[in-house]
């Protein structure tokens, strides 16, 4: 029988206004019978990880603290910040969404993976070893490194939901902001594929460029000031009556929607007081942007604002469905879903104030990426 494991887990803990990360020694007993245990060699650090490992911190005050093996890094909270932490106070929580490693211990039915190398999704990446369930875990294609399959399922998964969605729903076309990101670059990939017209939205040339250089044909810059009319042609020119926002705050959903509703009633024979009947949709599944969202309402009543989260998703939309999914992200994970990073980082380097503000910046083109071996 295999031995007890000893491994590091990066852990957060909000108490007394403050929040502490620290690397706990976590023991895991040998795996069931559709067990693995996988030796993490990459995590990623998502937007939707930072909510999590960071989120209410004021990032102005930082510290760092414990010792070199163990170092901690706590940040004060702001007092209106603490009521919605209340639900999470004195609770040690593990972080990571997602990774990729090798498995290094098997249960009797799923001995096949050991040597394996893996992707896995289901939380408390951010460690020296996981023991997760196998049917969480994807194996990579010959030659993939862990580094190539550490990011094969939020950003990939998400970025497949946000097509799905549009065919399950008739849109025709969609919008996305954002669009930069290497989930937009995926989108993209997808997007061309399989014939999607796809109006981008970003807020710099330098972006914009990114996205011209893997072919994206709608382009729009937030920063110039005929932003509105050049979005209102290209939602004209596709059709696009959906969007998908990962900024959250501010107007811009507001202005997605303005520029629906004029290029509907470019083409419409008849006024209506109620505006167009034509439905228009956002679903926000980013927040970049933790300010007020403002609507004003004067695209009609046809229209709807709502969230979006992957994991809802893939439970409504059943195991045939998911199977689907996760069999192309294995199949063009080093075309399609390619993640590219900025940076390499230790557990401990997580724990560096310099670092973590660094990290925290949410910076289009930088992605970090955590090995726990390091």
């Amino acid at each position: 029988m295999a031995d007890t494991l000893t491994s590091l887990e990066l852990r957060t803990r909000i108490s007394a206004g403050e929040l502490t990360l620290s690397l706990e020694p976590v023991e895991i007993s040998p795996p069931g019978p559709d067990e693995v245990i996988v030796r993490v060699e990459a995590a990623p650090i998502n937007p939707s990880d930072l909510g999590l490992l960071l989120g209410p911190a004021d990032m102005s005050t930082l510290r760092a603290g414990g010792t070199a093996d163990r170092p901690t890094l706590t940040a004060s909270i702001p007092e209106a910040r603490m009521p919605a932490m209340r639900p999470r106070l004195d609770q040690s929580l593990a972080v990571g969404n997602e990774g990729a490693g090798t498995v290094i211990q098997a249960g009797t039915n799923v001995q096949h993976l050991i040597g394996r190398k893996v992707g896995m999704i289901g939380g408390a990446m951010y460690a020296q070893y996981r023991k997760i369930h196998a049917q969480s875990c994807i194996p990579l294609p010959e030659g993939a490194s862990a580094a190539d399959g550490a990011s094969m399922f939020v950003n990939p998964l998400t970025s497949l939901a946000m097509v799905e969605t549009l065919r399950s729903e008739g849109h025709k076309a969609l919008v996305h902001t954002a669009a930069a990101s290497n989930l937009g670059q995926m989108l993209n990939r997808i997007c061309i594929a399989d014939g999607v017209p796809l109006v981008n939205i970003v807020r710099s040339d330098a972006q914009a460029q990114i996205l011209r250089e893997i072919g994206a044909k709608y382009i729009i810059d937030s920063s110039t000031p005929d932003f509105r009319e050049k979005l209102t042609d290209a939602i004209a020119e596709t059709g696009a009556t959906l969007a998908f926002d990962a900024i959250g705050g501010g107007r811009l959903v507001n202005t997605i929607l303005h520029a629906m509703e004029a290029a509907i009633n470019r083409t419409a024979t008849e006024y209506s007081r109620y505006g167009s009947a034509t439905w228009k949709q956002v679903y926000v599944y980013g927040m970049l942007d933790t300010g007020i969202m403002e609507l004003d309402r004067g695209y009609g009543l046809a229209w709807g604002v709502s969230g979006f989260l992957l994991t809802p998703f893939l439970m409504k939309a059943g195991m045939e469905t998911n199977m689907r999914l996760r069999a192309r992200v294995a199949a063009e994970l080093k075309t399609t879903f390619a993640s590219h990073y900025s940076r390499t980082i230790s557990l401990a380097d997580v724990l560096d104030p310099a670092i973590a503000a660094e990290y925290n910046k949410k910076a289009t083109g930088e992605k970090f990426l955590i090995d726990p071996t390091l």
